[in-house]
């Protein structure tokens, strides 16, 4: 099925151009995307990677470059703003795609008009899943994950639990209270709506507020099985509390409990999770492009 001109697509670079180009790649060979739907962002890389992008993205491809690394939210957000279509597909520069299987997920925007997002089916190279689809944490799902208590037997069931192992077994949609941001997909009037990703969120945690914020404006998270994204999955955030990584999750997560109900035992679900939301101004709406699809593109462009 060719899905050209039904989605834009976001990839936010930060010195991994190659990866950017294998990503890039698929989504054409695949007839995912217009060239010139497609918006890549680099956020300040330190190396080469704006002129290498420059010179080796196919022409029509959208590459902008902004002169401070506000972070990968922030990176969304300016990639937005050049978005078109009325579904943006957000991806990590380190994902791909193997086949047309993302189909199933666009009948869901089709036929259930308060479908907000939809988060793909993450596999690792070798097709295993990475069971994208998560429920919110309380504080014993972030030492589970975030600790080395995860690797004990009491821990494991709980951990099954956040991971949503058993939701994927029938095999059809279902409803995730998050969904890693890695690969989704979003209606991009909602995403405006929204005000974008909160960019107080420099990394890690983005994508567990900016769903929340989704259920909280009436929308649902739905995640789609067989709608696969292969990703080469590198877990920095699993690294130690100590670790540059680990004190940048950390903080997210002291700053998302900021902003929501995080309970010591039981995962609070959409629901808990709204009680005990922290009242806040309304979000600036971002202002998205009203040009038309078929307008000509700029080359590149390095916005301060």
């Amino acid at each position: 099925m060719n899905l050209k001109g039904t989605f834009s697509v976001v990839i936010v670079n930060y010195n991994t151009p190659k990866l950017v180009g294998n990503c890039v790649r698929s989504v054409l060979e695949l007839s995912i995307a217009d060239k010139e739907d497609i918006v890549v962002v680099d956020n300040a890389s330190p190396d080469n990677s704006f002129s290498y992008l420059r010179e080796t993205l196919p022409p029509g491809v959208r590459l902008v470059r902004t002169s401070i690394n506000r972070g990968f939210g922030a990176g969304v957000n300016f990639g937005m703003v050049g978005c078109l279509r009325e579904l943006v597909l957000v991806l990590n520069p380190d994902t791909y795609f193997v086949d047309a299987s993302l189909e199933s997920a666009l009948t869901l925007f089709d036929m259930e008009k308060d479908v907000g997002l939809v988060g793909l089916d993450l596999v690792y190279p070798d097709g295993e899943r990475q069971f994208s689809a998560r429920r919110f944490y309380s504080l014993l799902d972030i030492l589970g994950r975030r600790s080395p208590l995860g690797r004990l037997q009491a821990f494991k069931r709980r951990i099954d639990n956040h991971l949503m192992r058993e939701a994927w077994g029938a095999g059809t949609p279902f409803e995730a209270d998050w969904v890693l941001g890695t690969g989704f997909i979003v209606r991009r009037a909602l995403f405006g709506e929204l005000g974008g990703m909160d960019e107080h969120f420099f990394l890690y945690m983005e994508d567990v507020d900016f769903c929340a914020r989704i259920w909280q404006a009436g929308y649902r998270v739905l995640c789609v099985p067989g709608a696969r994204l292969t990703h080469e999955h590198q877990r920095a955030s699993a690294a130690g509390f100590l670790s540059k990584a680990g004190r940048r999750h950390m903080n997210s997560l002291w700053r998302f409990s900021r902003k929501y109900h995080v309970p010591l035992f039981r995962p609070p679900g959409v629901q808990g999770l709204m009680r005990g939301a922290k009242a806040r101004p309304l979000p600036v709406p971002v202002t998205l492009s009203t040009r038309s699809a078929s307008a000509e593109p700029p080359r590149s462009i390095t916005v301060e």
